[in-house]
């Protein structure tokens, strides 16, 4: 049960329902955490706005997703990992034995992609204050610094998801029960 108002569209407030619109279209159904942002329709705005942005980072799809994965799990946010899995799997083309290890904080075997999950996660501890030497690890398996920005940006759009899906006791859809941890 949520705490807080999961919307449909009928239900919505009227400035939310061109986005519960679009995420119902883009998705085939409506995932229960565009159901809580419709509660304030600038903070669904905002993470529709700041998922398209982030979309066209030079971080890859997979990368992209290592970051929310790696957040969510940190944070707790369960929808959220299901619902990355889902892209993951589905849309990155990546590995379930790499999702697996990603659930649990562990190396997916592949050396970039740890690399991102790491300097993700060492972000996410010290509130961007890495020390020189994690930044350095990050740079050295291949990555720059508009790549290391990107990680935090890829980290402010999971934290205003998991934050609100925390707040609201979002939840997990139907449609991604399959992708939760233990299922996958």
């Amino acid at each position: 049960m949520t705490r807080l108002t999961l919307h449909t569209l009928d239900t919505a407030p009227e400035e939310s329902r061109p986005y519960v619109e679009k995420a119902i279209a883009n998705n085939g159904y409506l995932p229960n955490l565009i159901g809580v942002l419709a509660n304030a329709p600038v903070a669904l705005e905002t993470y529709l706005t700041v998922s398209g942005i982030n979309s066209r980072a030079s971080l890859t799809l997979a990368e992209r997703e290592v970051v929310q994965i790696s957040a969510a799990r940190i944070h707790g946010c369960d929808f959220c990992v299901a619902g990355h899995t889902a892209i993951w799997l589905r849309k990155a083309g990546q590995p379930v034995e790499a999702v697996r290890a990603l659930h649990e904080g562990k190396p997916t075997g592949d050396a970039k992609l740890d690399a991102v999950a790491t300097f993700a996660a060492a972000v996410i501890a010290r509130r961007g204050a890495v020390d020189d030497a994690e930044l350095q690890a990050f740079l050295a398996a291949g990555y720059n610094q508009q790549q290391a920005l990107e990680v935090v940006l890829g980290i402010s759009l999971a934290t205003l998801c998991n934050f609100a899906n925390s707040l609201a006791g979002t939840p997990v859809n139907t449609q991604l029960q399959a992708y939760l941890p233990g299922a996958v």
